[in-house]
């Protein structure tokens, strides 16, 4: 008769040590002597040996300046088991500072005696509650299987309502290691980034341990799908060098184990989900159900869903059919690390084609870990999720808000097309799935990602696999809560799954691959994303299973709780990591059913994303771009500024040139002009002021005639505007400090803060110019770059009173009008600081004892290069200065534009408590 299991490998002794080879590293507590390893035994406080969870198991080094933290896992918990291997979830970790021996010393001893308490009080509540239990000869019955799991009583609730049955364990409650980490007394470098150590290092602790979602195996590869295997060139070569880069998470920080040559202790962490579950089925099986059957798969429900034991296999197997088998189904979800981060903060795709919240799920179907025969065919199915392959944001601030889309549309083609090249090199032929709305918000975005795949196959050549586009309006076809019309989804594609196929593996040696991937995605890729994926997964397992001789349809007696529990959990996990939530409709994924105690819960889940994004989520985005290596310390400086964090993956340095090579080629009307140089710099959003609330980046450019100020749009990478200035009526040139905020130190440095003014003195020459089409965006739509709304309307109301635009050139398109004083105007620049928390290759080739090093100018030396040569061309350009002395033909003067004295008297106190609040909310 056919039986189901929860039976799941996750629930493994955290006591004994791992194999993994033990190493001594310089950078890690100073390994004891000989006699004391080898003859005495350890010392109980000198390293993790000492309480057996495992020694020298280290995920990385995370140094801020000159502080370093050794980050050791001290807990991991063993969750599925692949070709008879182990696979490990890291579920607690010790940062163990390695500024000095005493402080490594005394951080080990205290997390040791800290895991000792917990461990002995840990297992003399469980010894109570068993023998309790034990004592009444199991006549808690039911009752007692529901309160004495792992979750409690509520864990069925739980489930029920969609969200997945968490253990409460170290960390996320505050049951774990009590940690406090405190600034070091003598920290130098960066006051912001040493100031925000402690909140960087608990997030390092709750991200990599208590968060539970990194993965690692000792023996087995898992961040390769079976279908891209990459079979070694010699048998030793080392696990770092053989995982998927796309994949791995702690590179970063392991990276001075690996130049240092210490192999041994470069473990490769995956995030993501790995889950299993094992099912039992009957290729002949009766037709009458058994009542003691129905009550056994009841019970088995009972357990949860991570953490359920395994039954010996001896009693699994004990009354089992000859016709039934035993299997183990599987799923890997690898987190991308390209344009990694969180909901808001990452979204889109970046110029290397990658996206956000791109991740690859491997399901993986295999005779049962208990029974494993290598003989044995082994299937996987792959698919993909990810954000819109195109450029566009969201604002945190909504529950629903509207995509802005950004750049122009040759450069999200280009995007696109490097995203789905990439993806057909990896799988072959891809079709895509796009699950959002054909009205409303949502519908601009998916209209533009159809034309785009339009283009791109109408763009390919004779004889190339197409990508294939299905737009299915989720929302629309599943309104009222019938999330079983995915059915109709499933029936659109169903033969192009089939027609994909899975890849099936015979002894380790592939024998069929995937011809395909389905890419699905929604606005978040999660909630979705996930019910489509797992009933595309379902088809794809019941087609497995009948090619061997098991039809799912017969097994009248066959409950699928152990498929739908196992991807609800996938999809909470993916959604804790991108959102910080659990997955929505994750009641429908766990029971395939719908009601509304599950749309209340999702109620609450999006109130709860809301808070997370508008709040919590910038500086962990700050940390997991640190943690990867996208960004430098600056990132704390920075984010300190303005309680924001900036994209790295984002290249402002080709952003930049390309406005500049715009606005050339869009400004200079008069063929004659030579162009001189361009440079980006701030300047307010008023014209003609000097101090301004805020300051947007704008364009300069010069010519041997002219000075022109672009006001430039980086969203549509479009000219808004643009200021002419005559160099024959340029009267002065002030250069010095000038500082227009003090709310952090690095706004108050006056050797960064820096900048220009110059004044002129109008004349028919001089005219500034306003692009026609931002001015038919000025109403309804908010400015993103950009004065207030009432300057925007005097600019609107007297470009269209100017004169007719100029024709020829690069300026038609443009409304025109002159200053309607004679009175002297001026223009203010700001430098841009010449550091950033970027961690681009042209930032870490700034040493000048390296060969074919660049040198990068401060911003002083920026300022003082861009106001020589526009003075050197003024006085060319202005007969007075003609003949005069050099040192009487000089328009420069040195001196500050606003001081540090004076911008701390124009900083009101609403300005420093407003600041100290969201510091204190956001860091």
């Amino acid at each position: 008769m056919a039986k189901t299991n929860s039976n799941s490998h996750n629930s493994h002794s955290n006591n004994a040590p791992p194999p993994f080879p033990q190493s001594e590293s310089s950078t890690a507590t100073p390994p004891s002597p000989p006699s004391a390893r080898h003859g005495n035994g350890p010392d109980p406080n000198s390293s993790f040996e000492a309480f057996g969870i495992v020694d020298f198991v280290h995920l990385g080094i995370l140094t801020v300046f000159r502080y370093s933290y050794l980050i050791s896992i001290t807990r991991r918990q063993q969750v599925a088991q692949i070709r008879g291997l182990p696979v490990y979830v890291v579920t607690e970790v010790a940062l163990t500072p390695c500024t000095g021996q005493q402080d490594a010393a005394e951080a080990v001893a205290k997390t040791a005696a800290a895991l000792r308490a917990r461990d002995a009080a840990s297992s003399s509540s469980t010894a109570a509650a068993a023998a309790d239990v034990i004592g009444r000869k199991g006549s808690y019955g039911r009752f007692a299987q529901r309160w004495f799991s792992k979750s409690g009583w509520a864990m069925d609730q739980k489930r029920t309502m969609g969200l997945s049955a968490e253990d409460g364990s170290a960390g996320a409650k505050g049951k774990g290691v009590p940690v406090k980490f405190s600034v070091p007394d003598d920290a130098d470098g960066s006051a912001a980034a040493i100031s925000l150590l402690p909140k960087l290092l608990r997030t390092a602790q709750i991200l990599f341990g208590s968060s539970k979602t990194f993965y690692f195996a000792y023996d087995h590869d898992i961040t390769r799908s079976m279908a891209n295997p990459k079979v070694p060139e010699t048998p030793l070569v080392p696990l770092h060098e053989h995982v998927e880069p796309t994949y791995f998470w702690n590179r970063n920080i392991i990276q001075p184990f690996i130049d240092a040559g210490i192999d041994s202790l470069a473990l490769p962490l995956m995030q993501g989900f790995v889950g299993q579950r094992t099912f039992v089925l009957d290729s002949h099986p009766p037709q009458v159900d058994d009542a003691a059957h129905k009550d056994s798969v009841e019970l088995s429900d009972f357990a949860s869903s991570r953490a359920a034991s395994p039954s010996p296999p001896e009693m699994a197997t004990a009354d089992m059919r000859p016709t039934e088998q035993k299997f183990d189904i599987t799923i890997i979800s690898r987190r991308s690390v390209k344009r990694a981060g969180l909901r808001y903060l990452r979204r889109g795709i970046d110029e290397d084609g990658n996206v956000a919240n791109s991740v690859e799920s491997e399901q993986i179907l295999s005779p049962a870990a208990a029974t494993w025969d290598p003989t044995a065919r082994v299937y996987s199915f792959v698919q993909t999720r990810g954000s819109f392959p195109l450029f566009f944001t969201q604002s945190p601030y909504s529950l629903k808000p509207v995509p802005v889309l950004r750049h122009s549309p040759d450069a999200n083609f280009a995007a696109l097309k490097k995203h789905f090249e990439g993806l057909c090199r990896r799988y072959g032929s891809v079709q895509a799935v796009n699950l959002v709305e054909k009205h409303g918000v949502e519908a601009p975005i998916g209209e533009l990602y159809e034309q785009s795949i339009k283009r791109l196959n109408d763009e390919s050549g004779e004889g190339t696999d197409k990508v294939g586009f299905e737009w299915f309006d989720f929302h629309a076809v599943c309104r009222g809560m019938k999330f079983e019309n995915v059915s109709f989804l499933l029936q659109i594609l169903g033969s192009q799954l089939e027609s994909f196929g899975s890849s099936v593996s015979v002894d380790d040696h592939l024998v069929t691959r995937q011809k395909g991937v389905l890419r699905t995605n929604c606005m978040d890729c999660l909630d979705r994303t996930n019910v489509c994926q797992s009933s595309f997964a379902k088809h794809m397992l019941d087609l497995q299973l009948k090619e061997q001789g098991f039809d799912m349809a017969a097994q009248k007696d066959q409950e699928n709780a152990w498929f739908n529990t196992l991807w609800a959990d996938n999809g909470d996990a993916i959604s804790k990591q991108y959102a910080s939530t659990g997955a929505m409709k994750g009641d429908y994924t766990r029971t395939r059913k719908r009601n509304y105690r599950g749309a209340l819960t999702d109620a609450g889940l999006s109130l709860t994303r809301l808070f997370n994004g508008m709040f919590n989520d910038f500086f962990l985005q700050a940390s997991i771009d640190f943690l990867l290596g996208n960004v430098t310390s600056l990132v704390f400086e920075e984010f300190e500024a303005t309680m924001m964090t900036k994209d790295p993956a984002v290249s402002m340095q080709n952003m930049r040139q390309q406005a500049i090579e715009l606005c050339q080629k869009r400004v200079i009307a008069d063929e004659d002009e030579e162009f001189i140089s361009g440079w980006t710099l701030l300047t307010p959003q008023v014209p003609d002021t000097v101090r301004s609330a805020s300051l947007e980046e704008a364009v300069l450019l010069l010519t041997d005639v002219a000075l022109y100020l672009c006001r430039f749009d980086w969203n549509l990478d479009k000219v808004s505007s643009f200021e002419r200035v005559d160099l024959a009526h340029v009267q002065k040139i002030k250069f010095g400090t000038y500082i227009t905020s003090t709310i952090s130190p690095a706004q108050t440095d006056d050797m960064r803060n820096v900048g220009l003014v110059i004044e002129y003195k109008p004349g028919l020459t001089d005219v500034t110019r306003v692009n026609t089409r931002s001015l038919s965006s000025m109403s309804g739509t908010p400015k993103t770059h950009g004065g207030s709304d009432e300057a925007a309307k005097q600019d609107a109301d007297s470009a269209s009173a100017a004169a007719p635009a100029a024709t020829g050139g690069g300026i038609a398109g443009f409304l025109s009008r002159r200053p309607q004083t004679t009175a002297p105007r001026r223009i203010a620049l700001k430098a841009l600081h010449s550091q950033t928390s970027a961690a681009d290759p042209l930032a870490r080739a700034n040493k000048q004892d390296e060969p074919g090093a660049i040198t990068r100018l401060t911003e002083i030396q920026q300022v003082v290069l861009i106001a020589a040569e526009i003075e050197r061309l003024a006085i060319q350009n202005q007969p007075r200065m003609a003949g005069k002395d050099p040192e009487e033909a000089k328009l420069i003067e040195k001196g500050d534009i606003i001081s540090l004295a004076e911008a701390r008297k124009n900083t009101t106190l609403l300005e420093q408590l407003g600041h100290s609040i969201k510091k204190l909310v956001w860091a």
